[in-house]
């Protein structure tokens, strides 16, 4: 694995808990020697993590759309960061720089990106792995969703686990490895 695109917030949260899990989550991309896709903002956990990965000397690829440039405030010191057309580019081009995909604490943006990535790999689109770092239990409500949804019968039981879920970063690297 030599790249992951992760997702999260264009906010810090509630909690400092969340900026550190960022910065733990680059560590660990680093340590791994792992690049860094993601959104190319500079604010939030985007920009946590982006100056991490960056500050500890690991490569950081962004990619945001035009329109966005201004309001997520792009991140000028990136390794590289490619200005596309719209959200639709952005995800497309995001999945073909990465080897897989981990969302970290976020709103509906880091949901919506999530479940395309693991919808795509339920359609065959990919067959890379998808995680979520779990921080606190940030992510017990979803998990437990997916599992309503299975019981409901809407979510066969191999899709059901598609997501990998781990509350330390380097468990998350190491099982998403072996996926």
């Amino acid at each position: 694995m030599k790249s992951i695109a992760v997702y999260c917030g264009a906010l810090h949260g509630a909690s400092p808990i969340f900026d550190e899990s960022a910065r733990a989550m680059a560590r660990a991309l680093v340590e791994h020697n792992i690049a860094l896709v993601y959104g190319g903002g500079n604010v939030g956990l985007m920009g946590v993590i982006a100056d991490e990965v960056l500050r500890l000397g690991g490569e950081v690829s962004g990619v945001i759309p035009r329109q966005l440039v201004d309001r997520e405030l792009a991140h000028s010191g990136l390794t590289r960061l490619f200005v596309v057309k719209d959200m639709h580019e952005r995800k497309a081009m995001m999945s073909e720089l990465s080897d897989g995909y981990i969302a970290l604490p976020g709103g509906m943006g880091t949901l919506e990106e999530l479940f395309e990535m693991l919808t795509w790999s339920q359609l065959g689109i990919h067959a890379k792995p998808v995680g979520a770092l779990n921080v606190n239990g940030f992510y017990d409500g979803l998990v437990s969703f997916i599992a309503h949804q299975h019981a409901h019968g809407f979510v066969r039981p191999q899709h059901a686990q598609l997501l990998i879920v781990e509350d330390q970063p380097d468990a998350l690297i190491a099982r998403m490895r072996g996926a």
